[in-house]
């Protein structure tokens, strides 16, 4: 799956207009005295290939398109070269990719991106030895280690390669990489691993349930896929907590962001960022954004962040001459028409409260774990929904559990069907525990293929 191989087009913008409707509103959005190379018709976009930017999708729309930020976030964590070319408020509404092809795609699904990078595929097998569903480093871990082995599988994610991890701009303790690595770049350093080793990687594919006896798993994707595999893992991780505000929805991708946004951080030079929560990736984002905002501001419940963050960021944040904490406060309310355009801040221990102009708020308050899948099947989760796994689960005899012998470490209430990372009860949320989960998940994969 290399991911700068040129395909073929994969389909035709929807509206016959749309080249000339773009085009007129790139004319519009530029002075017609100096407009970019790149911005007007094919022959543009020829002199940008020859200019050396040929390897780039560009993308085109208005600010605070929900579609176009998804569109942004994806290719970031995917590690795709982009650029996001801004346009004037009464230009069309949806966002428009070039790509390196020249096809043009209005408003296009994952789906319909995947499907253009040539990334989108079916299962090649009727079974596989090991499925793995989610690709956080969890994931990529155990695919990585299980090919390695011999062991043919298939991993599955429903969105892009890394996870959680994949959206955060800077690991800087994760071992061996004394510079830090992002996010994005340690998912694809993992892909590139795990492609090498023959792992079958299912990209924008959703499972939605699952249907498992020992020896034997299927798990149903969205579409009705069936994977069959005799051991499965699930490192499915946790989605995104909300703020739980009226119209908060409105909001999304238009101002409002759930995790650490690093995708975004071009696009507030001068601005005032909003970061609520107090953990490592609440402060690793508002590091990533400091160098090009105004100001940044980090909002908590607590009294400071000396609990919840890790020294090394606590030492940058309170040296950092443009972030400040607002301790004791929250967020209370979402204001704006289509865009956020102010929120309100409620200090806890007065119970004051202001509205304050911003158009980026990044929310980071954790998440909660993507098990309604295991709920249906009657796997043990514990009372917040995380899987329990190995002596988590209850002593002595688990009720339906088929073997003589006890579930192994890291293996779920349904024999051969592991759970590792995020997702987990009691995990330890560090990347390099969960890349070790990965690899420890795997051992144990052996033994049930084995039967020992």
């Amino acid at each position: 799956m290399d991911k700068h191989e040129k395909h073929e087009a994969a389909g035709a913008p929807a509206d016959a207009g749309l080249d000339e409707r773009i085009d007129e509103a790139l004319r519009e959005s530029f002075p017609a005295s100096d407009p970019p190379s790149w911005t007007l018709g094919p022959e543009r976009h020829a002199a940008a290939a020859e200019a050396g930017d040929q390897g780039k999708v560009r993308i085109y729309g208005r600010p605070g398109n929900a579609a176009a930020y998804a569109i942004r976030d994806f290719l970031h964590r995917c590690d795709v070269p982009f650029e996001w070319v801004q346009l004037h408020d009464d230009a069309p509404a949806e966002p428009l990719c070039v790509f390196p092809d020249g096809t043009r795609m209005a408003a296009p699904t994952i789906r319909q991106i995947t499907d253009k990078l040539g990334w989108f595929r079916n299962p090649s097998r009727t079974e596989y030895d090991l499925a793995i569903y989610g690709a956080g480093p969890a994931g990529l871990s155990a695919a990585v280690y299980a090919a390695a082995d011999g062991l043919s599988t298939v991993l599955v994610e429903r969105w892009a390669l890394g996870g959680q991890a994949g959206s955060t701009s800077r690991i800087e303790n994760y071992l061996g990489f004394d510079q830090g690595v992002s996010g994005a770049e340690l998912a694809e350093r993992a892909r590139r691993q795990a492609d090498k080793f023959g792992v079958e990687i299912l990209l924008a594919r959703e499972g939605r349930g699952a249907e498992l006896q020992p020896g034997r798993g299927v798990g149903i994707l969205e579409d009705g896929t069936r994977i069959v595999a005799r051991a499965s893992i699930c490192a499915t991780g946790v989605a995104y907590r909300c703020l739980g505000l009226p119209d908060e929805n409105r909001f999304l991708g238009a101002g409002l962001y759930y995790g650490a946004g690093a995708s975004e951080a071009p696009l507030t030079a001068g601005e005032h960022v909003f970061v609520v929560g107090g953990g490592n990736s609440a402060g690793q984002a508002a590091m990533h954004f400091a160098p090009r905002a105004q100001q940044v501001s980090i909002v908590i419940r607590d009294d400071s962040l000396r609990r919840t963050l890790s020294q090394y960021l606590l030492d940058r944040i309170e040296a950092a001459p443009n972030v400040e904490v607002l301790a004791r406060t929250e967020v209370t309310a979402l204001h704006g028409n289509g865009m956020l355009r102010e929120i309100t801040l409620r200090h806890n221990g007065s119970g004051t409260e202001r509205r304050v102009p911003t158009r980026w708020l990044f929310v980071c308050i954790g998440g909660d774990p993507q098990t309604s899948w295991a709920e249906s099947i009657g796997m043990v989760r514990d009372q917040s929904g995380y899987i329990v796994t190995g002596p988590d689960l209850p002593r002595g005899r688990l009720p339906g559990w088929p073997l003589d012998r006890d579930p192994y470490y890291l293996e779920t209430s349904f024999p051969g069907v592991f759970a590792i990372g995020d997702v987990r009860h009691n995990a330890v949320r560090r990347c390099a525990a969960a890349v070790g989960e990965g690899a420890m998940a795997v051992a144990f994969v052996h033994r049930v293929l084995d039967g020992s």
